[in-house]
């Protein structure tokens, strides 16, 4: 069904949390700031949680199940799988080549 223009409940809205979530690091960026993310996006039953940090060429990345947090630290030159894509690996040099 196409978009008609009214506000209809639900059905021009996403609902639930992602699988993944992937953010990038800004000089403005702090700690806690990041920690409270992490929790958020946790609760919200978000799968996959990476933090990209350009100036260190480095990806975080943080895995939730249940009762648990499992975290992984890429650098530029590794390959980095995508735990909600079992298929997929990325060069991490393509990502951060200048």
């Amino acid at each position: 069904m196409g978009y008609t223009g009214k506000k209809v409940k639900g059905q021009n809205n996403c609902r639930g949390a992602p699988d993944l979530v992937v953010e990038i690091l800004s000089p403005s960026n702090t700690a806690i700031e990041m920690q409270k993310k992490l929790e958020l996006y946790r609760n919200a039953g978000v799968r996959e949680y990476w933090v990209v940090d350009p100036e260190n060429k480095k990806i975080h990345a943080h895995h939730f199940s249940k009762d648990t947090i499992s975290s992984d630290i890429y650098n530029d030159t590794g390959i980095m799988p995508v735990g909600v894509f079992p298929e997929l690996k990325i060069p991490l040099e393509q990502v951060f080549a200048e």
